[in-house]
């Protein structure tokens, strides 16, 4: 029988990312798909890893099952370090891509030096224990949004070594680079050699 996790999010392009990245080595169930659709998890960490904890305990205390939860930051050097936390609510309304490029653009005009990098804290309970993984991308913010791929800021980050956004990128090379993924494959790598074996 496959092994299952639940993913704490809603996010549904999310899922669909994970999945194709852990292939058919795990099912990976969103709250939906669990039963949880109106489950409110709470991000009132000032750190990638205490939202990602925090998300994860949540879950796992309403549950009782194996789960797991991410939160993910895009760190631009140039506005020192935000959107950070901020990163999916950076224009006020929680998930709205668009605002967010818009108001991360605005805030960048006349900027010359553009570097970023996401980073992705995964935190994993596993019979009730936490682990951490972590994945990070460096690279740049274009000056406008590029491509019709992925999600979130995709549009306007190209990873170090590419000429194309993520937004731009097929999304079999983005699961190999990507902060997401790496995360996601250090989490893969754990749970083969500890449980799964």
């Amino acid at each position: 029988m496959k092994k299952t996790l639940i993913f704490a999010t809603g996010n549904s392009h999310k899922v669909t990312e994970v999945q194709s990245i852990v292939g058919d080595r795990l099912q990976i169930l969103s709250l939906k798909e669990a039963g949880y659709a109106n489950l409110h998890l709470e991000e009132t960490s000032e750190t990638l890893y205490g939202n990602a904890q925090q998300k994860a305990r949540i879950l796992y205390d309403l549950t009782g099952l194996d789960c797991f939860a991410e939160d993910t930051g895009l760190e631009v050097d140039a506005l020192d370090g935000a959107p950070g936390i901020y990163t999916a609510r950076y224009a006020g309304d929680h998930g709205d891509p668009a605002k967010n490029i818009n108001k991360l653009l605005n805030e960048m005009t006349g900027i010359t030096v553009r570097s970023a990098r996401f980073r992705t804290v995964i935190a994993l309970i596993k019979q009730k224990a936490m682990y951490f993984f972590e994945g990070t991308v460096e690279g740049r913010i274009t000056e406008n949004p590029i491509g019709t791929g992925g999600f979130g800021y995709d549009p306007v980050f190209i990873p170090m070594g590419y000429e194309q956004t993520f937004a731009e990128l097929p999304q079999e090379i983005k699961n190999t680079l990507s902060h997401r993924a790496q995360a996601l494959h250090k989490m893969i790598a754990f749970l083969q050699s500890v449980y799964y074996r």
